[in-house]
């Protein structure tokens, strides 16, 4: 088993996993007050609810978007495990094929998404990964990595409704009954989870329509589940997609 970390702007996805199942994925604040012992601590008890033997972890790989706490999670990482994570970055081999502008700028997370899906599902593909940023990436029918939006998050949206205008309160997610609302509450979940969506949906249609033809649509995310049952294309849910992704780049580079 490996030890597979995920680190996004607002969670920190921690899970074990090897060539055949999922062990464990559970979720921690990411704070960049933290020490490298408050993660350690953190991750060891994440293990210890889950009864995994630190000695069963045969390695460890790190996907970060917050390069500021790489060298804490790492050393936090190496404290309970003696090993030194893999990092998602420049120099890793991936086997993906990133036409971009400046492919080292391309985010790990999108990197980690595409070799999943392209190991599981057929191109061409868009991939939609829901977190703090909303992503939507696109491989090419010959499975090349050609580019993608960056849309803002659900809850960044919503955050910005409720702290930019006076009147309107702060509210939970969930997915409203219709669209019509009928109170300000009701109103502003239809607008929230519906607007994304058909805005979900909108850039599928431009997508396909630029590639010519229709593609495999693929979600991850926390929050895909709310959103995808409400967009009116075929969208596969699939939330183990980043472990997967991880595992896949930890057998490519692994020392021998």
């Amino acid at each position: 088993m490996i030890l597979a970390i995920d680190m996004g702007n607002s969670n920190i996805v921690v899970g074990g996993i090897d060539s055949s199942r999922i062990y464990f994925e559970e979720r921690l604040t990411t704070d960049r007050n933290k020490t490298n012992l408050e993660y350690a601590i953190s991750i060891k008890n994440i293990l210890e609810i889950h009864g995994i033997e630190v000695s069963s972890i045969e390695g460890t790989i790190i996907s970060s978007v917050v390069p500021p706490l790489n060298n804490t999670l790492t050393t936090a990482i190496k404290k309970i495990t003696g090993k030194t994570p893999l990092l998602v970055g420049s120099g890793m081999k991936t086997g993906l094929n990133i036409i971009m502008d400046n492919p080292k700028t391309t985010g790990s997370d999108m990197i980690v998404d595409a070799v999943a899906a392209l190991k599981e599902y057929p191109a061409p593909l868009i991939i939609i990964d829901m977190g703090t940023a909303t992503t939507m990436s696109v491989i090419d029918p010959a499975g090349n990595y050609i580019g993608g939006v960056i849309l803002p998050g659900l809850k960044i949206s919503l955050d910005t409704l409720s702290s930019r205008t006076a009147q309107l309160p702060q509210i939970s997610l969930e997915t409203p009954g219709k669209i019509i609302g009928k109170n300000t509450i009701d109103c502003m979940r239809s607008g929230i989870m519906y607007g994304t969506a058909a805005m979900i949906d909108g850039i599928i249609d431009r997508m396909e329509d630029e590639l010519g033809q229709k593609t495999t649509v693929i979600a991850t995310g926390g929050l895909s589940r709310f959103v995808m049952p409400l967009c009116r294309h075929d969208i596969i849910i699939d939330n183990a997609l980043l472990l997967k992704g991880l595992f896949i780049l930890y057998q490519k580079n692994k020392k021998a």
